[in-house]
Order: structure tokens, then sequence, then C-alpha cells
């Protein structure tokens, strides 16, 4: 059995002691994730990427908030309370009682359909009938 010898690296940290502080690129390459070490030019492009990134969750940040602030001025708030969500849309997309009914009553008309179709003898025919109510496996041969 030949066994490969995993190559070892380290840090050797000048001054401040925070693994925070290391790039995540060189964490990869320490950890193995990477093989080539990584280059000052792409340690470089990638914060620059990152600062982007910042700047741009910052600019997102300011225009949810201007956006809340738009919205909660036209919505009033009349006692103290923080604005939660609103349950009544919530609560309307589900049925009522009534219309729950009608909903139970056309499934039991549909399975009572169903029920009426398991005592009819199958068709003898060629290609494959039926919905998948009336499936039985291994009923259906293809023509010989």
């Amino acid at each position: 059995m030949v066994s490969v010898i995993k190559e070892k690296r380290w840090v050797e940290f000048k001054g401040e002691r925070d693994p925070t502080t290391i790039p995540v690129e060189w964490i990869c390459w320490l950890n193995g994730q990477r093989k080539k070490v990584p280059t000052p030019e792409e340690i470089m492009e990638l914060e620059a990427r990152r600062e982007r990134v910042r700047l741009n969750v910052t600019l997102l940040k300011e225009e949810e908030e201007e956006r809340k602030a738009r919205e909660g001025s036209k919505k009033v708030v009349s006692s103290g309370k923080v604005g939660g969500p609103d349950l009544k849309s919530f609560i309307r997309q589900f049925p009522s009682a009534s219309e729950g009914d009608k909903v139970e009553q056309a499934s039991d008309e549909r399975t009572k359909e169903t029920q009426e179709e398991k005592g009819k003898p199958l068709p003898e025919s060629s290609e494959p009938t039926g919905s998948g109510a009336s499936y039985k496996p291994g009923t259906w041969q293809p023509p010989t």
C-alpha cells in the first residue's frame, strides 16, 4: 500500500496574531484546498471586489431603509405596537368554512366516481386507457 504524505503548511505571524486577518485565499492554500499560492495581484483584485460588494450592500441597506420609511409614513399605526404582518390578507388566501364545504363535496363526488369505476370490468384494448384511479400494475400488455 502506497501512502501519500500531505505537505504541511503553516503561518508565521509578524506582530499581530489575529487569524481573522489572514485572507481567505491563503487559508485555502494552507488547508490544501488550492494548489497554487495566491499572487499579490490576485489578493488585490479580490480585496477590491470584496470592497465593491461591501459598498453595494451598504447602498442596498440604505435604499431598503428609505423604502421602509416611505411605506411607514403611508401606514398610520394608532397604537404604540410594532407593525407586524398583515394577518387579514394572510387569512384571505384560505377558503372560508362554506367554501371549504364546497371543496370537500367536490372531492367526495370524485371519490364516488372512482369507486363506481372500480366495479366496472376493464375494457379490452391494445392501448392503455383510464385514469390513475383505475390503474392496476401488470394488467396492461402490449399488443402481440
